[in-house]
């Protein structure tokens, strides 16, 4: 069905934010804005040391985490056909964020991919390299259980079809690149489910794998899994798993460029200022603060990774478009 529709410095990204709170207004890269007020905050003293100093795996809500995809606003029927029709990931039903712009959703699994068109704010989008390229989502990994039908799909969307090789472990890999730039692993393995419904995987290059393995284990809450060998693509991944999602960390090392605004990672919580004042007392760099989102009943803060990789965690009220189950 078609429808229409490295490494950043944390003091420039801090006085980005100080400025849209001055002015008065904060707002999303898709332009929608977002209510901040300090009654939305934990008082100080509120929270026990033990509060903050845990991960924020105890509020996890949701069995896998959701990726932001963003691209030109030119390029939407082109990623719509690709995402849609081409990887086959569900339809579901935009969201409505201005009276210009919409939130295209795709389902994997109890996760969604949410395309956006636009690329406003002050982040940074290079996806040149690939995956070697620099810092930031540089990939994205979908599985299949058969690789005739992925082709089918590909060619029949007017997309190239996607070059299969088998692994040593007897699986099936392609790369391709999605229209705007970033690279999508195709893996085919029997058992798989369909329309990629066993979850999705996120390639993050980075620049210092140490301090990224920290956020990701020890702030994001996500569970640690040992290191894998990925031959075809020449890496060493860490994979960190919410459930259905694998964030896979490799590193690229320093000085290379960063993509902080084409992707970003989103987790849905029961307490978005619990994320908020662990971040703070961890020093994390605010995208954007801890803020309400008018008229969708949702409470998010966005934190970045140490390379700038957007980690926006977000608390669905019981008005919210999830909580009366419209995905």
């Amino acid at each position: 069905m078609r429808i229409l529709l490295t490494t950043i410095a944390a003091s420039a990204l801090a006085a980005c934010t100080a400025s849209a709170q001055e002015a008065g207004v904060v707002r999303t890269p898709e332009g929608a804005i977002l209510e901040t007020s300090p009654d939305l905050h934990y008082a100080p003293g509120e929270l026990t040391e033990a509060q903050l100093e845990a991960s924020n795996a105890d509020i996890f809500r949701q069995d896998s985490a959701n990726v932001f995809r963003r691209f030109p606003r030119e390029l939407t029927q082109q990623m719509v056909d690709f995402y849609v029709n081409a990887l086959a990931l569900r339809s579901l039903n935009p969201i409505q964020l201005t009276s210009t712009q919409q939130m295209i959703l795709t389902g994997v699994g109890s996760g969604q991919v949410k395309l956006s068109a636009g690329q406003q704010g002050d982040r940074l989008y290079n996806l040149e390299g690939g995956y070697r390229g620099g810092t930031g989502i540089r990939f994205l990994l979908f599985r299949y259980p058969d690789a005739d039908v992925v082709t089918q799909r590909f060619t029949e969307a007017g997309f190239d079809a996607p070059e299969f090789v088998r692994r040593e472990d007897g699986l099936q890999q392609a790369m391709v690149r999605d229209p705007a730039g970033l690279d999508i692993v195709i893996l085919v393995a029997s058992g798989a489910q369909d329309h990629s419904d066993d979850g999705i995987g996120v390639g993050v290059g980075v620049s210092n794998l140490e301090e990224s393995r920290a956020f990701y284990r020890d702030f994001v809450g996500l569970e640690e899994l040992d290191p894998v060998e990925a031959p075809v693509m020449g890496l060493t991944l860490y994979p960190y798993r919410r459930g259905e999602t694998l964030v896979m960390l490799y590193e690229v090392g320093e000085g290379l460029p960063a993509d902080t605004g084409s992707s970003g990672i989103q987790y849905v919580v029961s307490d978005a200022a619990m994320a908020a004042a662990r971040g703070a007392h961890r020093d994390i760099t605010i995208e954007n603060p801890l803020n309400r989102l008018a008229g969708f009943d949702l409470t998010t803060v966005w934190l970045n990774d140490p390379d700038g990789v957007t980690n926006y965690f977000a608390q669905v009220g019981p008005n919210s478009r999830t909580a009366r189950g419209e995905n």
